[in-house]
């Protein structure tokens, strides 16, 4: 979930935006734009990139029964968490705990479960404030990583952001390489499937990041645009991972966010993204990108991000 919005930046990498039309035209920059919001701002490669118009669209809450063997074309279902129980599977996975500022001068600790339970269908991470405020262990919250690691496939979480209630959170449904455990970051390969920050109102985010992108060096590869419905209703948030590309999605596969290209001379530093990686869900509060307007102590507690399901696919053999 480290991400940076910036113009300043470039990459070689051959990516390609499916949203909106290009407007204006700047030395190595592009804006593109659907139904009026301003949605990502594009470095140009060598190669003119290809767009299609897909204007932004709030997607309805749906709960669609799991697809199993080749029902969906096919791919065919692997893992997954309905959290239909009354506690968090932890066989499926594991709390991340600390507070040491994860790498974004954060300011929440993540606890052994405290922050997190499963009720009426859904998982719910509850970031609390539980001291004077305005410093790193004055609040609490969760981080759950996925016990399994995948390589490819189509990764589906049906999510609700917390009510916007003001500044502050940042919640985050992403992925990491298995390799940061004994290496580090972003040698591994990160893939934020959905980022949200709640000093931006009904937008939503996706990025990635590697050795060669990423926001430490401003040169990660990154997507943003409004997106109505992101706190009051659930959403899906999609991946689909292959061999040689990346496509984020909301709703389902043909509404497509953003899609990266596995670069045509690709190294480790560049495509990572051919080893396994887990899943993550947490709710920071702060941090340089969270925290980049302040947190609201007095208004945003206790705040909630649910999660209705996380399901993955792969293709069938």
């Amino acid at each position: 979930m480290l991400i940076y919005l910036g113009n300043d930046f470039s990459w070689p990498s051959p990516v390609q935006i499916f949203i909106g039309v290009s407007m204006t035209r700047l030395p190595r920059i592009k804006y593109f734009v659907g139904l009026g919001c301003l949605s990502f701002l594009f470095i140009g490669c060598a190669e003119e990139p290809v767009a299609t118009t897909t204007p932004p669209t709030a997607f309805q809450s749906q709960r669609p029964a799991p697809l199993v063997g080749g029902n969906q074309g096919e791919w065919k279902l692997v893992w997954a968490d309905e959290f239909d129980g009354t506690s968090i599977d932890t066989d499926k996975w594991a709390f991340e705990t600390g507070q040491h500022g994860w790498g974004n001068n954060e300011w929440q600790n993540y606890t052994d479960g405290e922050n997190a339970s499963v009720s009426d269908g859904t998982l719910k991470i509850v970031a609390k404030k539980v001291g004077p405020g305005q410093k790193a262990g004055d609040y609490t919250s969760s981080r759950l990583n996925s016990k399994q690691s995948f390589t490819y496939g189509k990764i589906e979480i049906n999510a609700k952001m917390p009510d916007h209630k003001g500044k502050g959170l940042w919640p985050a449904i992403w992925m990491l390489g298995d390799s940061i455990r004994g290496g580090k970051w972003p040698d591994c390969g990160e893939i934020d499937i959905l980022e949200y920050v709640s000093f931006q109102e009904d937008t939503i985010h996706c990025a990635i990041h590697t050795k060669a992108n990423n926001h430490k060096d401003k040169t990660q590869v990154d997507f943003h645009q409004k997106f109505e419905g992101a706190e009051e209703d659930f959403n899906v948030y999609g991946l689909i991972w292959t061999e040689d590309q990346l496509v984020f999605y909301t709703g389902d596969p043909t509404k497509v966010k953003m899609t990266f290209d596995r670069p045509k001379d690709f190294t480790p530093e560049n495509w990572p993204f051919d080893k396994p990686e887990f899943l993550l869900l947490n709710m920071a509060v702060g941090g340089g990108w969270g925290g980049k307007e302040g947190v609201e102590d007095e208004k945003i507690f206790p705040a909630t991000m649910e999660i209705d399901y996380v399901r993955v696919f792969q293709k069938s053999k």
